[in-house]
């Protein structure tokens, strides 16, 4: 009786005492669910040029990191240290086009993602070889002190965590610029007929290794934007991969072809999160934060398996 009441009455008691907690809450939650959407949509680029599901992005996300803060730590200068990563990720991009995906064109999809769960330890044995296993701390110089907002329209106002709020505005402005590049320029719409038929993007003229190079290096930098962020926050470090991997349960929802999918499907799973290790959490012993997202995946590939703004997928025998 007491669960029970800790999961139906106290939450909403609670809620209906602080609203202005509760409010707090959310807007932490959609700041996180931001940085999801960020790293989702590197994993929706793939997919949508080449049908490829990158389990390798978190990883990717990881690596990025560990090149960038490494080189600081060597005393090169931020800047230097940012192009140089840039560099490496776009030579990367050409390795896997070369190595991995030329060999395998027009095979099935599960040997592609196969082959991405192999670039996965690779890299992350790469990675811990040449940057070694520790925790390495990165700074850029984001506060990451508490501000008071809203005061004026709410008693007593909000606070809301600088660091979350200038990384949600970072990460929300490459999200805008990426959909804008990937629907309204002409290698946009290659990249788009490339997922949509690789043969038949090859007869038209379309360079399908150029594209796969193209798309694969924009990913490196999300995966790059996405790993200082959360680098700067959590610090860099070889779990960072598993925080990334939480952009699978945002893809469940918004659907792996669709770039406004991930937006939503990112903030619906940073608020729900959020909401529920504040409110629900003490109910099931705390950490409710680590698995809530994908069992509310899971719920979504019950009821609508492609997502929220997925393509239904028909098939007439």
């Amino acid at each position: 009786m007491d669960f029970l009441a800790a999961i139906f009455i106290t939450p909403f008691a609670a809620m209906a005492e602080n609203p202005e907690f509760v409010l707090e809450v959310v807007i932490g939650g959609l700041l996180t669910g931001v940085m999801y959407a960020l790293v989702a949509l590197g994993f929706v680029l793939i997919y949508k040029a080449s049908g490829i599901f990158n389990f390798a992005q978190g990883v990717m996300v990881l690596f990025a990191a560990l090149c960038f803060v490494g080189q600081i730590q060597l005393g090169v200068p931020t800047p230097v240290s940012l192009i140089s990563t840039i560099a490496i990720m776009i030579a990367l991009a050409f390795g896997i086009e070369r190595v991995v995906l030329r060999p395998l064109v027009n095979q099935e999809p599960i040997i592609l993602f196969m082959a991405t769960i192999g670039i996965t330890f690779f890299l992350t044995g790469f990675g811990q070889l040449v940057w070694g296993g520790d925790i390495k701390v990165l700074h850029i110089g984001i506060p990451k002190n508490p501000i008071m907002v809203g005061s004026s329209l709410i008693a007593g106002g909000v606070l809301i965590n600088e660091f979350d709020l200038v990384a949600a505005a970072v990460a929300g402005l490459l999200v805008a610029v990426l959909g804008i590049f990937f629907q309204k320029t002409t290698v946009g719409r290659a990249l788009r007929a490339v997922a949509d038929d690789h043969q038949a993007a090859q007869s038209v003229g379309i360079p399908l290794k150029t594209i796969w190079v193209i798309v694969w290096s924009v990913s490196g930098f999300v995966g790059l934007a996405a790993g200082i962020m959360w680098g700067s926050n959590l610090g860099v470090q070889f779990s960072l991969a598993l925080v990334a991997l939480k952009a699978l349960p945002v893809l469940i929802l918004g659907g792996l072809t669709s770039i406004p999918g991930a937006i939503v499907g990112g903030l619906i799973v940073g608020t729900g999160e959020k909401v529920a290790e504040v409110f629900w959490g003490p109910a099931f012993g705390g950490a409710i934060e680590d698995w809530f997202a994908y069992v509310l995946a899971l719920v979504f590939l019950l009821v609508r398996p492609q997502g929220l703004f997925g393509e239904r997928i028909i098939e007439r025998i």
